[in-house]
């Protein structure tokens, strides 16, 4: 006998491993990582599954007085099964982007007469790394970062946090050097 309540089937739904790179140049740097990474945990609707010890390191791609302060943090997204991956991480970028604002970050990226990147201080910097073994190649976004290889201060928390999270993907897309 029917009771009354509508069945609803609910959509098959896949988890999907979220690298994020967080580093700050200005201010109290480790209270903007932690900050940055609170309000990813609001906006993502999931607390992250783990995050690497903070590392000091030398500005990359300028010179500045102020050393950066990095970390990654891993999230573990649950998303439909067959989701669009760029749309997605077009949306987990626009989260990222709109923290950055939040948090005193201006301006969007700036290149000089050659068409490179001209890097300055900032307060937050959030870098999609990797999503899933999502590929992305589109204008606003590259997954996994196109710079990352050449970042020790990407690099090495990014093997640590594998390594606490038992990630099976990341040995192939990141190696043991």
């Amino acid at each position: 006998m029917w009771d009354g309540r509508r069945e609803t089937r609910h959509q098959e739904r896949k988890k999907v491993e979220l690298y994020l790179g967080l580093g700050s140049n200005q201010g109290n740097r480790e209270l903007n990582i932690e900050h940055a990474v609170s309000m990813l945990n609001v906006e993502l609707k999931t607390p992250y599954k783990a995050i690497s010890s903070l590392i000091e390191t030398e500005p990359w791609g300028f010179e500045s007085q102020q050393k950066f302060m990095n970390a990654v943090v891993l999230y573990e997204l649950e998303l439909p099964e067959g989701y669009n991956a760029e749309a997605e991480g077009l949306m987990i970028l626009e989260i990222c982007k709109d923290i950055e604002r939040r948090m005193g970050r201006t301006g969007g990226p700036q290149y000089d007469e050659r068409g490179e990147r001209i890097y300055a201080d900032r307060p937050i910097d959030i870098d999609i790394l990797l999503f899933g073994d999502n590929k992305i190649d589109c204008p606003e976004l590259t997954v996994p970062h196109k710079l990352m290889y050449e970042r020790d201060f990407v690099m090495i928390p990014l093997r640590e946090i594998a390594v606490q999270a038992g990630d099976d993907v990341i040995p192939d897309l990141i190696g043991d050097q």
